[in-house]
């Protein structure tokens, strides 16, 4: 008999080797090869378009038509997923154990029955687990076609008999093709199912959800090729004894990237927030020195949010510079531009901020609120409550526009702040009926003037 050839694989990319090696030459992950049988060759029948054969064929001669949305009737879900669920679109959902993946999932199923042809496919959980979940969410219509199964080749040939429009696999770790040897949730398994999978989706229009395990650094398990076989990626986020989750889109070819998904986790299960700009305002009684009220847009959505700053005399040589839902390094450099262009000097501060709310600003139009924050930190004098302010600040001390001005100040308009701090070129055009004061400035001294 042949004898089995042994190949070493890396957990993080997927990527192989003739023997062991302490670091990985694609990704360079330390520690990262298994030794793993290798994988026998397979064939690899049809393609991920669904037209076999064909040729070449110029771009202005394919016909294309705008791909049918389903509507689930949870607004957050559709809002992630660009407006809702694409028929042929895999999606692949990740997040800490617990979080409520399951469960949301299990929702957006009952919400469809009537209105599409479904399937749970449950590998991780029994039938009657899953039924025992459905009753403590309250969920009245039960109808929900469920299967527990984890073999690939079993749920294609259940796929294919009953044809659902929406299908659910919960969770792709534990799945595995009988024509491998490897162990479920190896690379070349998930690899392998996982492609079997989405050429189905993308031959026979189904969509197709894949719960996806984290590892300990919050990404999802697996070579990252996984991420780029689907459609769409979406990450829980939640902080620790907080109530409430986003359902953050990180890549998305149907719709907006970084769109988010509010919701509240209750004892029935996870409720849409529908104003989740209250989520991250503290609404102080009486001004409070360091804090202030920007408009971020996550995705399509414009929300408001309190960037708090904490300036403070430095007990040690070096001082501290410590951020929380914003980018260190961008802290650094924006205390550089205030004590150049400014005048302020804070070599001896220590330095705080923190974005209320657990959200995380990876946008430029924070700069702005976050040095007026400081500076009010460190004067002792309050922000009023009832301006907004946002705009990037460049190294040369001057403020530049943001994307979506006239939404950003719609959106504050809209809960009631009278006053905005806005880059010039982000002012209102003529004839836009916006109820709040805008003040454009150009440099930073000018912001600083209104402190």
């Amino acid at each position: 008999m042949a004898k089995n050839r042994i190949e070493y694989v890396c957990q993080s990319c997927g990527a192989t080797s003739p023997k062991w090696v302490g670091q990985c030459a694609d990704c360079g992950a330390w520690n990262s090869l298994i030794e793993t049988p290798a994988a026998p060759r397979l064939a690899r029948a049809g393609g991920m378009s669904g037209t076999a054969g064909g040729g070449v064929r110029r771009l202005s001669e394919v016909g294309a038509e705008p791909a049918p949305r389903l509507a689930t009737g949870l607004i957050e879900v559709d809002r992630v997923f660009g407006g809702g669920i694409v028929a042929g679109g895999v999606c692949l959902l990740g997040g800490d154990p617990g979080i409520g993946k399951s469960t949301l999932l299990l929702q957006v199923l009952s919400a469809l029955q009537g209105r599409a042809s479904t399937l749970y496919v449950t590998g991780e959980e029994s039938l009657a687990q899953v039924h025992l979940r459905a009753q403590r969410l309250g969920l009245t219509n039960l109808d929900v076609p469920v299967l527990a199964e984890t073999s690939v080749e079993q749920i294609l040939a259940q796929l294919a008999q009953l044809k659902p429009d929406f299908v659910v696999i919960d969770s792709v770790q534990t799945l595995y093709t009988e024509a491998l040897d490897s162990a479920p949730g190896s690379v070349s398994q998930l690899r392998e199912s996982a492609a079997r999978l989405v050429r189905h989706a993308k031959l026979h229009r189904t969509a197709i959800v894949l719960v996806g395990h984290v590892t300990k650094d919050g990404a999802i398990a697996g070579p990252r090729v996984l991420e780029h076989m689907v459609d769409t990626v979406l990450y829980f986020e939640h902080d620790a004894g907080s109530r409430y989750r986003i359902v953050r889109a990180i890549k998305n070819r149907f719709g907006a990237v970084n769109e988010l998904g509010v919701f509240a986790m209750t004892d029935t299960g996870l409720k849409e927030v529908g104003n989740p700009s209250a989520l991250f305002l503290s609404r102080h009684g009486d001004p409070v020195p360091g804090s202030v009220i920007t408009v971020v847009r996550q995705g399509s959505r414009p929300l408001l949010v309190e960037v708090q700053a904490l300036v403070d005399r430095s007990l040690v040589g070096a001082p501290r510079r410590v951020t929380l839902g914003l980018e260190n390094n961008r802290l650094n450099m924006l205390l550089a531009v205030l004590h150049r262009h400014g005048g302020i000097a804070l070599g001896d501060q220590d330095v705080f901020a923190n974005v209320v709310g657990g959200m995380r600003i990876q946008e430029t139009a924070a700069d702005l609120p976050l040095l007026l924050a400081v500076l009010s930190s460190f004067r002792s004098r309050p922000w009023p409550c009832d301006t907004v302010v946002f705009g990037e600040v460049g190294l040369a001390g001057e403020v530049r526009p943001v994307a979506g001005g006239e939404e950003r100040l719609a959106e504050a308009a809209k809960h009631g702040f009278k006053h905005a701090i806005v880059p010039h070129a982000n002012k209102p055009r003529r004839g836009a009926k916006l109820d709040i004061d805008v003040v454009p400035v150009t440099r930073l001294d000018q912001a600083l003037e209104r402190l």
